[in-house]
C-alpha cells in the first residue's frame, strides 16, 4: 500500500510517500479500514519534527483521522460490516491507503457527507466535546472563550459551543479570520494583534469573564487566562505553541475558584477514546446530521502533496481543516 513515512526529523520534505509499505492486519476487536482521506493536525507537524512520537503499538505513520470504508472485521468485531461508510479516531496511520483501528474509535459517515469531507471531523470533534463538554461541562448561557478560534479545533469550537447555547468569543490572527470565525456563529472575535483578550472578553461578559477557556497556546497565555476567567470557571489546556512552562499565581486560582485542566487526546487508551466516541455520537452526532456542526475545510490536497499540506497548515492563512484525498 502506498503510505507517507518520515524517514528522519526535519521540515516538510521530511515525509516521504512510499508504494511498498505493508497492509496491516486487524487484530481483536479493530476493523480495517480503506482510506478514502485524512486530514492534517498539529501533532502531525510535531510528528514530523520528531517532537510527538506515537504511543506504543501505534502506526508509524502520520494521520491521527480518516475517512473510508471498512474492509474487513477483526475477531470479535460487532456492530459494523464490511462497506460501511466510516470516519474514525487514530493513534496514528492515517497518512495511508489502509489502516487498522479498534472497532470503538469508528464513527457513521452522516447522512449526506461526502468520504473526504468527513475525513475532518472525529480528531477535532472528540477533542473539543471531550474537552468543554464532558470536562469543563459548559452549560447554556455561559461564556465560551476559544483561541485559535480559525483553525480546525477553533471552527469546531464555535459551532460546537454555540450548539450548546454558549456565548462564544475567539481569538484570532487577523482581520480575515475574525470575520470568518464571527460568520460561523462567534459572538465577538478579538484580533489578538491588535487587541487584549482580557479586556475584550471583559467588556462583552459585562465584566463577568468566561466561563470556560479552551487553550491550545498553554504557558504564553497561562497568567491571562487565569485572568479572564470568571469565578468558578474552568481553563483547559490542550496545546503547547506558546511553552511548557510558567508560573501559576495560586492565590487568584483560590480567589476565582477556578479549575485549570490539561488534557492530551492520543494517548489515551482504546477504552477512553471508544467512551469519548460514544459521547460524540450520541450528543454531537445529532448536530452534526442536522448541518449544525459542519466541516470548515480550507482545502484539498493528494497524499503525494503531505509536504504542501505541512506548509499549509504551518502558515498563517488557513481557515478550518487541511484534508488529504487518500484513495
Amino acid at each position: 500500500m502506498r503510505a507517507i513515512t518520515i524517514e528522519e526529523p526535519g521540515g516538510p520534505e521530511a515525509l516521504t510517500l512510499i508504494d511498498d509499505a505493508p497492509d496491516p492486519v486487524p487484530g481483536e476487536g479493530e476493523v480495517l479500514v480503506d482510506v478514502a482521506a485524512t486530514a492534517v493536525n498539529r501533532a502531525d507537524l510535531l510528528q514530523r519534527q520528531g517532537f510527538y512520537n506515537p504511543p506504543p503499538g501505534a502506526s508509524p505513520y502520520p494521520g491521527l483521522e480518516c475517512s473510508g470504508t471498512v474492509a474487513a472485521l477483526g475477531p470479535g468485531v460487532t456492530g459494523w460490516q464490511v462497506g460501511d461508510r466510516v470516519c474514525a479516531l487514530l493513534s496514528g496511520g492515517g497518512y495511508a491507503e489502509k489502516v487498522a483501528v479498534p472497532a470503538g474509535q469508528l464513527l457513521p459517515v452522516p447522512e449526506g457527507m461526502d468520504l473526504v469531507t468527513a475525513a475532518g471531523l472525529p480528531e477535532v470533534v472528540c477533542t473539543v466535546w471531550s474537552n468543554i463538554g464532558m470536562i469543563a461541562h459548559l452549560r447554556p448561557g455561559e461564556t465560551l472563550l476559544v483561541h485559535g478560534g480559525a483553525g480546525g479545533i477553533g471552527t469546531a469550537a464555535i459551532q460546537i459551543g454555540k450548539a450548546l447555547g454558549a456565548r462564544v468569543v475567539v481569538t484570532a490572527g487577523s482581520k480575515e479570520k475574525c470575520a470568518r470565525c464571527r460568520e460561523l456563529g462567534a459572538d465577538a472575535a478579538v484580533n489578538y494583534r491588535e487587541s487584549d483578550f482580557v479586556e475584550e472578553v471583559r467588556e462583552t461578559t459585562a465584566g463577568r469573564g468566561a466561563d470556560v477557556v479552551l487553550d491550545v497556546i498553554g504557558a504564553k497565555y497561562l497568567a491571562r487566562n487565569l485572568d479572564v476567567l470568571a469565578v468558578n470557571g474552568r481553563l483547559v489546556i490542550i496545546g503547547l505553541q506558546g511553552g511548557r512552562k510558567a508560573e501559576l499565581d495560586l492565590g487568584a486560582l483560590m480567589a476565582k475558584r477556578a479549575a485549570v485542566m490539561g488534557t492530551t487526546l492520543r494517548a489515551r487508551p482504546p477504552e477512553e477514546k471508544a467512551a469519548i466516541v460514544a459521547s460524540v455520537r450520541e450528543h454531537v452526532w445529532p448536530w452534526v446530521e442536522s448541518g449544525e456542526v459542519a466541516v470548515v475545510v480550507d482545502r484539498v490536497l493528494e497524499l503525494a502533496e503531505a509536504p504542501d499540506a505541512h506548509r499549509v497548515l504551518e502558515g498563517p492563512g488557513a481557515v478550518g481543516k487541511v484534508l488529504m484525498r487518500v484513495s
